[in-house]
């Protein structure tokens, strides 16, 4: 039985938590799902999402309830997501941020709340389907360094990587019915 623990300190928790236990059925895969909030929650978990909501908030909670060491651990050994905020807290060089992915990322870079969109983009990895995209005060990838590959493109500009098991995303997958992102994070878990 699996477990997959989503960060619970602030930001899209619910909706993440309906995503994967959705995309679960859909693969058959037996666990549950937890709200992460404590050291002792992410001892046993087989994957992690980091999710969408004010990367300085979180971090400041991460630091708050020492989950810094632990999460950084678990880089090691599980996958984890980070989405939106998530993306900017798995990057390297930003402040407060945990510096699992060799990535540098810039924050709101489409704007603020106003500027906020929705696209279709191309997501190979996903099939040849378009991926229906929600960016609200995204972030962007401006820089990726040895081992990390770009999943997705908008306009030029990367808004989805990944390095060995960890995967960020820049928009919010989590706020569509479309479980394909879901789907293939935990597609990563070990056999």
């Amino acid at each position: 039985m699996i477990e997959i623990g989503i960060l619970s300190l602030q930001g899209d928790v619910s909706e993440h938590v309906f995503a994967i236990k959705s995309a679960m059925k859909k693969m058959a895969l037996s666990g549950e799902v937890v709200e992460v909030k404590t050291r002792d929650q992410l001892k046993a978990l087989n994957g992690l999402i980091i999710p969408g909501g004010e990367s300085t908030t979180q971090s400041k909670l991460i630091s708050k309830y020492g989950l810094n060491t632990e999460i950084k651990k678990l880089a090691d050994e599980i996958p984890i997501m980070g989405t939106c905020a998530g993306l900017i807290l798995l990057g390297k060089g930003n402040r407060n941020s945990l510096g699992l992915m060799d990535i540098k990322v810039k924050r709101n870079a489409f704007g603020r709340q106003r500027e906020s969109f929705e696209t279709d983009l191309r997501i190979p990895k996903l099939g040849k389907e378009p991926y229906h995209a929600i960016f609200i005060r995204a972030p962007v990838i401006e820089e990726v360094g040895k081992g990390v590959e770009v999943l997705a493109e908008y306009d030029g500009k990367a808004v989805m990587a990944q390095q060995d098991r960890l995967v960020a995303v820049a928009f919010h997958p989590e706020l569509t019915p479309d479980l394909r992102i879901h789907r293939y994070f935990l597609g990563l878990l070990k056999k």
